[in-house]
């Protein structure tokens, strides 16, 4: 019996550091599809979390709460405060940093018991026929692979950490974009209100003509028509301003109520930068987007999944210490075993790791070749932009010499008044022509901003880009 008890000493020692160790135990968090709407719906400008956000990012105190005039910054981080695509990035980084404590972790030893009686012992023999082996097993890993499972999981953390960053870009490029939507409908609607005026004003005098017996009525029917459409395209204006207003809404990550009501300032977009960022500042700005940095720590990822299925080539030992209570006599044994690498040698596995390295690095290049010419295209476009809107700026002020010399014609009864409602008319479409340039210069230079990942409207342009690298680990790390 001395056997017997040994083994249910080790028994209840292995089930006490059991105990010990502790067990998670499942929580459930049900998840509400008219809850979540409905903290969608409450969700406001004036929460004193949003304020204590915006101060913090801001870097100053504001003067009233809440904020009389929301602009282009303020909308950035009112997105970056509600919006849930970033909630949805920082889920995914906290799976990859789970998943470095998961690749951590060592494999748990296993503990068996198999008792047997022999029944051929008589009752009255002087031995137990009782028969009872214990064995533990200790798995033991070889040639490093826990060190390169972590730095896998490492390089797959970092690259979730820049999606959070990338994720952050995106949205405040998306905010600029749909302010920029409604800035352009909304003086759209002020130029063509002022055209409508202009067609209305053109109308009335071409009905007096008519009464007069100066012009013919169709002469008048066509002034009717260019009035009509004139009010037609006011009202689409009318119609892409709400249109932009909700796109704003959906872009920050509130409802659309939420922004009924505020005050918009658009003066991110009044000044053009006369110069596109330097040749340094771009060449940064390509070896420092989130996701070229991101797809290098993938790549990184991959070298360490291709050592890892290497170092598997390695087998592990299990090493199995164990005792064996045979009829009253106390064995022990000490067991050793090892994979033998006779059919294959795990070269299936390394070369999968050799082709998603491969995968890995196309994917790289492909992100940095898009990333190059996106550049060059949007310093292109933008360049172009600018010479468009000098061209208009300059035919504007001809238009706005002609409108004068013809009200000074007017005044000396040269001409009659309609001539100058006409010279107004042209000018009024000018001005139309001159704003949708200005607006296809700032969409250029959103797109420069978003090829480069800097942002025009904040100071120093060509000095934002920090120089930042992914963290590298090494061999010596490899246990």
């Amino acid at each position: 019996m001395q056997g017997i008890s040994i083994v249910k000493s080790v028994a209840v020692a292995v089930a006490g550091l059991c105990l010990l160790a502790g067990c998670a135990h499942f929580e459930a968090k049900p998840l509400s599809p008219d809850q979540t709407a409905a903290q969608f719906e409450a969700r406001t400008l004036d929460d004193p979390a949003l304020k204590q956000f915006l101060e913090q990012n801001l870097k100053r105190d504001l003067p009233s709460w809440p904020l009389r005039e929301w602009d282009s910054s303020t909308l950035t981080l009112l997105a970056l405060f509600y919006h849930p695509s970033l909630d949805v990035a920082r889920a995914q980084w906290a799976v990859a940093q789970a998943g470095i404590r998961t690749a951590g972790e060592r494999p748990n030893p296993t503990f068996g018991v198999t008792p047997g009686f022999n029944s051929t012992t008589g009752s009255g023999a002087s031995i137990s026929p009782w028969i009872v082996n214990a064995a533990l097993d200790l798995p033991i890993e070889t040639a490093g692979k826990r060190g390169y499972r972590m730095a896998q999981a490492q390089y797959l953390s970092e690259a979730a950490r820049l999606q959070i960053a990338q994720t952050a870009w995106q949205l405040r490029h998306q905010v600029r974009e749909t302010l920029l939507d409604l800035y352009a409908a909304s003086q759209t609607e002020v130029l063509l209100r002022d055209g409508l005026k202009l067609r209305e004003n053109t109308v009335k005098l071409l009905e007096q003509l008519l009464r007069l017996g100066e012009i013919t009525a169709n002469e008048l029917g066509q002034a009717r028509i260019l009035r009509d459409e004139a009010h037609l395209a006011w009202l689409d204006a009318g119609k892409q301003q709400a249109q932009a207003r909700l796109r704003l809404a959906a872009a920050t990550g509130v409802p659309a109520r939420a922004l009924v009501s505020i005050r918009l300032s658009f003066d991110t977009f009044e000044l053009l930068p006369e110069e596109v960022p330097p040749t340094e500042a771009q060449r940064r700005a390509l070896l420092n987007r989130e996701d070229l940095l991101a797809a290098l720590a993938e790549y990184q990822a991959s070298q360490s999944s291709l050592q890892l299925e290497i170092a598997r080539q390695y087998p592990d030992v299990q090493l199995g210490p164990g005792y064996e209570f045979d009829q009253s006599e106390d064995k022990w044994m000490l067991g050793l075993s090892v994979t033998l690498p006779v059919f294959n040698q795990n070269q299936g596995a390394i070369a999968t790791a050799e082709a998603h390295r491969e995968e890995a690095a196309a994917k790289f290049r492909a992100v940095q070749g898009e990333i190059i010419g996106a550049v060059e295209q949007a310093v292109a476009s933008y360049r172009a932009s600018l010479t468009k809107v000098k061209t208009a700026e300059a035919l504007a002020a001809e238009i706005r010499a002609t409108v004068e010399r013809t009200r000074k014609m007017v005044e000396l009864g040269e001409v009659v008044a309609l001539t100058v409602t006409a010279a107004e008319l042209e000018r009024n479409a000018n001005a139309v022509n001159q704003f949708n340039a200005r607006i296809e210069a700032l969409r250029a230079l959103g797109q420069l901003e978003d090829a480069t990942h800097v942002a025009a409207d904040l100071p120093d342009w060509s000095q934002q880009i920090p120089a930042k690298r992914t963290a590298t680990r090494g061999n010596e790390d490899h246990e």
